[in-house]
């Protein structure tokens, strides 16, 4: 396998380079682009992908600038890969962040007692090849119980203890849910939350979450933003899976309104995303080199500012 060259964005057919934006992701002091590589279709939660291809295209996110990865043991192979990608890279490169979640290992999975915490983090820096990890995120799928987390001898303790060792930089809350959001952001003892979902083209019920996360000076980072493919550019009313799914119709009226204004829905539910000022990342997943590269340039894609009015007009409608 060819070494990748390391470079600082994309090359668009007019020879420009095209970079991707940093911001600080809230009190972690660490810039994140604001595309991040997603890893549960590197792992194979979502079809079948050779080890290969996985580190091909872990590669090929940070040829392009990408410069953080969501990585958890929950996502099937994703650290065993991710390892193996850095390995092939010479250790991790300067400026590149990964994460690790506590919670979700297979086998410790729903514990969140200190011993759990301390041997899934270690047990990923084994798999990673790395001795620290800049962020940790305390992960649930769709809910949690607070009180343990943050309870004496819980996870947060235990993560606190391995940050202050050296092992860990920044502490995060991943699951669905404002609430849970909110009481980690309450707690003071979080640094950044994942939440995904609830901010979209198709619905912003997050909206004031994200504002309470940037006055609190915790950062965000946000997953799903195509909601599972709704919102990936093809009709998801033709697709027998995607049909069945509660936001569909929504996600259809979008498909058609993009369609009509000639602007690639993907670039669209990207970038919605991002501007939001509360948000540090946009995660989006992918399992190819290609598929990396389609989201680089969506990201960088221009749209106009008229595009854009006409979309919070559309969204305001809607609210009314």
């Amino acid at each position: 396998m060819t070494e990748p060259r390391l470079s600082s964005g994309l090359q668009r057919a007019s020879g420009e380079i095209v970079s991707l934006p940093k911001r600080r992701l809230g009190r972690t002091g660490i810039d994140v682009t604001v595309l991040a590589l997603g890893g549960a279709g590197l792992g194979g939660l979502y079809g079948s992908v050779s080890d290969e291809a996985a580190v091909q295209t872990i590669h090929h996110a940070l040829a392009l600038g990408i410069n953080y990865i969501d990585n958890s043991p929950f996502y099937g192979q994703c650290e065993r890969r991710l390892g193996s990608a850095l390995a092939a890279l010479g250790g991790l490169p300067p400026g590149v962040h990964l994460c690790t979640k506590a919670g979700t290992h297979p086998e410790r999975y729903g514990d969140y007692s200190a011993a759990a915490t301390r041997w899934t983090v270690e047990n990923s820096l084994r798999l990673l090849g790395l001795d620290t990890i800049d962020l940790v995120q305390v992960h649930a799928v769709e809910h949690i119980d607070m009180d343990t987390v943050l309870a004496p001898g819980g996870t947060v303790d235990e993560l606190e203890r391995l940050r202050d060792e050296g092992k860990l930089r920044a502490i995060g809350l991943a699951v669905y849910g404002r609430d849970f959001h909110r009481r980690a952001i309450a707690s003071g003892r979080f640094d950044y939350i994942l939440t995904h979902d609830d901010y979209s083209l198709v619905r912003q019920t997050d909206a004031q979450l994200l504002e309470e996360a940037a006055a609190a000076g915790v950062g965000v980072l946000l997953g799903r933003a195509l909601l599972t493919g709704l919102l990936a550019g093809d009709d998801p009313l033709a697709n027998e899976r995607l049909a069945a799914q509660p936001d569909a119709a929504a996600a259809h009226a979008w498909w058609l309104w993009a369609r009509e204004h000639e602007v690639p829905l993907p670039a669209l539910a990207i970038q919605f995303a991002m501007r939001h000022p509360g948000v540090s990342s946009v995660i989006v997943g992918a399992s190819t080199p290609q598929e990396v590269e389609e989201s680089v340039a969506a990201v960088t894609l221009p749209i106009p500012d008229a595009i854009w009015a006409e979309v919070e007009e559309r969204i305001r409608q809607h609210r009314s």
